[in-house]
């Protein structure tokens, strides 16, 4: 455990800078609104411009990550990050329409989203190559927690700058971690990556082909059920904080500590789901069961305190229930991506790619669809629309079944895959 005990938290990490270069336009959102006029339906575009890039080479960049190694490919990546967020926020300093601002604001997330695309595969690929099976739900998770971390600290960063000093403070302060993890990767990235691609065993010599776990119905309806949770999460990461803000009615300030609640309590359920997650398959439940519990009682809770959330009078409890749903609805990261590693064997970054397309696939609906919902049916009916999809994710793991352990894998080192 403590040879990759480091390289897992950095992991972390990377995810957490991620996160905060990615969720950094929803805090600033409010000024943008003022600065450039925005509508909340321009402003979801330029949510799901980010999604639409991030989704369309997931499958790329995981492939990427199987062939050039996580290390190299999470160190060009981070290095871009930075680069694209610096000159969106460059245009503010142009003296453009509110149109061309949309336009170029639109071009660079979309490229952001280009550029982030190998981050959650290249982690699973790590994680694959690095840790043993029966401990990859639990790593998996603590690599995902960064999404609470970098969501969380988003707000609590961001908003004191940017009241002070302006929307484009808020956002140069955002993209520093991402800069420092940039200089970790380009230092330890040769030195992490024999490891990382586990060259040592013979075994890895000789991949499967890549189009069998594809034939797989279960990686598709994994794919299937990530993609209605990418769909529910992704509501939070992107208007959590307006929805206090302009529906609820929370200062800017208290937006921004309500709206960083959720992702607290996922620093503890997503660690805690993946744990659960491997712990669960050696008991009676079985390999099968014990993986699947966590995410059909996980997702289904999501939707039930979604649906509570959505239809209460009082700001505050909302504000309880939708990050208590939030939790629930990430604490299933763990499973789902140890899942997808079992299941896509010799490529667990091209799989991975593949199942987090669809998630960000319904992840680019989630934007544009609830605030144009939410115009027709009100708030109300666009996150009760949310909380059953979020149902039915947690109904399809019930027909995903896992590939049958390889002799060995319940060992303290990886597996040949």
């Amino acid at each position: 455990m403590k040879r990759y005990r480091f390289p897992v938290a950095f992991l972390c990490a990377t995810a957490s800078a991620g996160y905060l270069s990615r969720v950094n336009v929803s805090i600033v959102a409010p000024l943008l609104i003022s600065r450039f006029g925005f509508t909340e339906v321009e402003i979801g575009s330029l949510f799901s411009a980010f999604l639409a890039g991030y989704a369309m080479f997931q499958a790329l960049g995981g492939w990427i990550a199987d062939r050039h190694g996580p290390p190299r490919t999470l160190m060009a990546s981070s290095f871009l990050w930075t680069v694209l967020t610096l000159l969106f926020l460059s245009i503010g300093w142009m003296s453009v329409a509110s149109t061309w601002a949309l336009t170029l604001g639109m071009v660079l997330r979309f490229l952001l989203g280009i550029a982030q695309a190998p981050l959650f595969p290249a982690s699973a690929a790590a994680v694959s190559g690095w840790v043993p099976p029966h401990m990859q739900a639990r790593c998996n998770a603590v690599v995902l927690a960064g999404v609470s971390i970098g969501s969380a600290a988003a707000p609590m960063l961001i908003s004191p700058v940017m009241t002070r000093f302006g929307w484009q403070a808020g956002m140069l302060i955002s993209i520093l971690p991402a800069w420092i993890v940039f200089l970790v990767w380009r230092k330890t990235a040769p030195s992490w990556d024999p490891v990382l691609r586990r060259t040592d065993r013979p075994e890895q010599q000789t991949p499967a082909p890549a189009a069998s776990f594809l034939r797989s119905a279960s990686f598709w309806m994994l794919t299937f059920s990530y993609s209605l949770q990418g769909y529910v999460g992704y509501i939070f990461v992107f208007w959590f904080y307006l929805y206090l803000v302009r529906v609820r009615h929370f200062s800017l300030l208290e937006g921004a500590f309500f709206s960083s609640l959720p992702w607290v309590l996922s620093m503890i359920s997503i660690p805690l789901g993946g744990w659960l997650s491997d712990l669960l398959i050696h008991t009676r439940l079985g390999r099968q069961w014990g993986r699947r519990a966590v995410p059909v009682f996980g997702l289904a809770g999501a939707g039930i305190t979604l649906a509570l959330g959505a239809g209460t009078g009082s700001p505050y409890a909302a504000a309880f229930y939708l990050a208590l749903s939030t939790s629930l609805v990430l604490c299933v990261e763990g499973p789902f991506w140890a899942a997808v590693t079992e299941i896509g064997r010799a490529h667990p970054g091209a799989g991975g790619g593949i199942m987090n397309t669809g998630c960000n696939l319904g992840g680019f609906l989630s934007p544009l669809l609830t605030p144009w919902l939410a115009e027709r049916i009100g708030w109300e009916g666009a996150l009760y629309l949310a909380a059953v999809l979020s149902l039915i994710a947690a109904a399809a793991w019930c027909r995903i079944w896992l590939p049958e352990a390889k002799p060995g894998c319940d060992s303290d080192t990886p597996c040949g895959t």
